[in-house]
């Protein structure tokens, strides 16, 4: 096991070089310059040809790639273009509101999802099944955008129920942080419940067909422990599979959510940086975010061996 996890972690190397050339190349390549918006609108060309010197950008390609890895060799993901701080410092401010997003669109998702799919293969057929693959349906057609400002007219403007925008720590205390957490939460969990609950249906019926089932409901077994001593344990290889796999539909919806609701993390950073060609900072965070999903792959893989005794690496 221990070796396998070195080998692991030794091919995220190669992984992340692949990353950061490909975003490094995507970014200078694409249209754009920030020392033109830098300079603004009534600069001149020799104005222009100054601050790119200065920010280094009328090096050759391969000099400046050169530089960047060698800072991050050293733990240094640049400095920012417009605020001239450290993307290490704008990143730790930022992280907390996208860090409490996750993990709760992953609790809210998770929680919904799984007795949902665990319940309508246990009634497949049903109207009970028919309600929980419309949910699935709608919940994954729909934008995570349209769902937002649908619950934020619900819940903020016709009931005044929750605030409409923005982020309150945990610190400042638990009723106004999850005040504020709700509604995003809600609106990006729903589209990964849905993605959830349908793989956790598909997975339980598969299993509730075999003989071992059939066997377990003969000795007269109670319902919830064959459904979940016996079906869920044995289908949660696919489900935990989905479960990694949809955390990269995570990440894109945390942008597009944090923008909606004005929540002052990682993915209001990346739309600013973006639009300002703030390379540096968008450079840091999609490393961040790349190196976070290949992580909970890992550990993703690593569990596997708890849900299944025959799986050893």
């Amino acid at each position: 096991m221990f070796a396998y996890i070195v080998r692991r972690i030794l091919a995220t190397i190669p992984v992340m070089a692949v990353v950061a050339l490909f975003v490094f190349s995507l970014l200078h390549l694409s249209p754009g310059d920030p020392a033109v918006i830098i300079a603004g609108d009534t600069a001149t060309l020799d104005d222009i040809a100054r601050i790119r010197a200065k920010l280094g950008l009328d090096q050759a390609f391969y000099i400046q790639f050169g530089t960047w890895v060698w800072g991050l060799l050293h733990g240094d993901l640049g400095i920012s273009i417009f605020t001239n701080l450290p993307v290490s410092t704008l990143i730790a401010q930022r992280i907390e509101p996208t860090a409490a997003l996750t993990v709760s669109t992953l609790v809210v998702s998770i929680l919904t999802a799984i007795p949902m799919g665990v319940l309508a293969a246990w009634k497949a057929g049903s109207w009970i099944d028919r309600v929980v693959m419309v949910f699935a349906v709608l919940g994954f057609s729909v934008p995570v955008f349209v769902l937002a400002y649908l619950l934020i007219y619900f819940f903020a403007i016709y009931t005044d129920l929750l605030p409409v925008q923005g982020f309150v720590s945990i610190r400042h205390g638990l009723g106004p942080f999850l005040a504020h957490i709700a509604m995003p939460s809600l609106a990006l969990g729903m589209v990964y419940a849905a993605l959830i609950a349908r793989m956790t249906r598909a997975s339980m019926l598969d299993v509730l067909a075999q003989d071992y089932i059939r066997t377990a409901q003969a000795k007269g077994l109670s319902n919830d422990k064959v459904l979940i001593g016996h079906a869920l344990k044995n289908a949660a290889v696919p489900i935990v599979t989905i479960i990694g796999i949809g955390v990269a539909l995570l990440i894109s919806g945390v942008v597009v959510t944090e923008t909606v609701f004005a929540i002052p993390g990682l993915g209001r950073l990346t739309v600013d940086a973006i639009l300002r060609r703030d390379y540096p900072i968008i450079q840091g965070i999609i490393l961040i975010f790349s190196a976070a999903y290949v992580l909970i792959n890992l550990f993703v893989d690593l569990s596997y061996t708890l849900f299944d005794p025959r799986i050893r690496y």
